[in-house]
């Protein structure tokens, strides 16, 4: 997984046009080593066959034919001309003398350089060398080839160019290793990075970034990332903070409020229209404790102060329950609540948390059902994990809007005029992490069918909504 990531990383793509660029350079260097030493090489050979051939020009110019067969016959015996080639013949390419048996079938020109394989011996008596020669003919008709085994200079620069191409094919081998290490480094790093920004979403803003002690780049991105989720921890704690404080400490007040209000209603010392108001203000007053209920019973399931309670529980039990007590609300809408699944599917998590999870599903299910609709209650183990399905034939949600429902106070705006405070899926979220569960929506066609699902040993999973059941 992390190599196929290093190979579509932007980092290694650039490596590798780095790597190609430098290829390029590294390759023209050694190409203009090679051609320049081959060049050289060959030169030298060239200045030496010229000279030689000068020399034999001259005594063949000066003496005669007989005077040349004699050097020619001279040098080939000689030790130290060993490596020439000499071809001295008459016009018919009878051979007069030289150490090459026969007229080099390929020099067919009456003067300049030559390069061929000599068929009828060598210097060295091997057959077959690579010999490079001069050719002149005189105005007798006689032709001179004076030339040198070459095959040694070409294995040089042979070599030269062996080495040339094993040269930049090692130094594309270690860069491409050397980018696949670097860029395996980087993209693991990040990785982390994103592994952490994951957990984060998934659980809350206590993952950190690790740190390798290394104090390179790397560490000091993730000690500033740190210190930044430290600072936006604690700013979204003081927020909390507030609200919830704000709910704690107004809840007091408005219980004496509604408590006086209903001493004055029960007395029914006023008219009916100030009895019907004090009883709508009662009413009001209802709601608002349950909003300042709901967040402070939130932010005990965010603080994981109930974790202590977990235990194992059959989930069957629980839907039970929660569909025998939404029976009533469910026939007074004409709606039909039912449930599947019997024996044992257990969880481990607490049971109160679990069957106020259920309840509000439930709840919604029913109120932004259609009349008469249906709501099915589904108990089950896939996987080993247990799962928990509550179905409906709705509206259902429209997708653009499935990653907000689980806002605190967040409302579709068809339900707007619904009885609800926005906080029913907010718990239900709140509950899902704290039992590491996962949470997915699906599209029932019509309605939505909301899944809660508990891993088999009941570890801390990463939540993920993918739709949504608030309206």
């Amino acid at each position: 997984m992390l190599l196929a990531k290093t190979l579509t990383s932007s980092t290694f793509k650039l490596a590798l046009i780095a790597i190609g660029t430098f290829g390029v350079i590294v390759s023209a260097i050694f190409s203009y080593v090679y051609l320049s030493t081959s060049t050289f090489v060959r030169s030298r050979s060239d200045r030496a066959i010229t000279a030689e051939y000068i020399d034999l020009q001259d005594v063949y110019g000066r003496s005669g034919r007989d005077a040349l067969i004699s050097l020619i016959r001279q040098r080939t015996s000689d030790t130290a001309f060993a490596g020439h080639a000499y071809v001295f013949s008459d016009r018919s390419s009878a051979v007069l003398a030289g150490n090459l048996r026969e007229w080099p079938a390929t020099a067919t020109a009456p003067s300049g350089w030559t390069e061929f394989r000599a068929s009828g011996g060598s210097p060295e008596g091997t057959g077959g060398p690579r010999v490079r020669g001069m050719i002149d003919t005189f105005p007798s008709g006689d032709r001179l080839l004076v030339g040198r085994d070459i095959s040694d200079l070409d294995g040089f620069t042979g070599k030269i160019k062996t080495a040339v191409i094993s040269g930049v094919s090692l130094i594309f081998v270690l860069a491409g290793v050397a980018s696949v290490l670097v860029t395996r480094r980087t993209v693991g790093r990040i990785e982390q990075i994103n592994a952490t920004s994951r957990a984060i979403m998934a659980s809350g803003l206590d993952k950190r970034i690790p740190l390798r002690g290394t104090n390179d780049e790397w560490d000091r991105v993730a000690e500033n990332l740190n210190l930044m989720l430290d600072r936006i921890e604690t700013l979204m704690g003081e927020v909390k903070q507030v609200s919830d404080n704000l709910a704690h400490d107004l809840r007091t007040p408005l219980t004496r409020m509604r408590g006086r209000l209903e001493k004055a209603y029960n007395l029914r010392r006023f008219d009916e229209d100030a009895q019907i108001l004090i009883g709508d203000t009662m009413a009001d007053l209802d709601a608002v404790l349950r909003i300042f209920t709901s967040i402070t019973r939130i932010a005990q399931i965010e603080a994981q102060v109930r974790k202590e309670g977990f235990r194992t529980v059959n989930l069957v039990e629980i839907a039970h329950e929660v569909v025998e007590l939404y029976d009533a609300a469910a026939e007074q809408r004409g709606s039909f609540l039912s449930m599947t699944g019997n024996g044992e599917v257990l969880a481990i998590g607490d049971r109160d948390l679990i069957f106020d999870a259920i309840a509000n599903l439930v709840d919604n299910a029913i109120k932004h059902g259609h009349n008469g609709g249906q709501v099915v209650v589904a108990c089950e183990t896939v996987d080993g994990g247990a799962v928990v399905s509550i179905t409906d034939n709705g509206p259902g949600i429209p997708a653009a809007q499935r990653e907000q429902v689980f806002k605190r106070f967040y409302r579709l705006e068809h339900s707007r005029y619904t009885p609800g405070n926005g906080l029913g899926l907010s718990l239900v979220s709140a509950v899902a992490r704290l039992h590491g569960a996962r949470i997915e929506m699906f599209d029932n066609s019509p309605g939505l069918q909301f899944k809660l699902w508990f891993s088999a040993q009941g570890t801390q999973r990463h939540y993920h909504a993918s739709g949504s059941l608030s309206r």
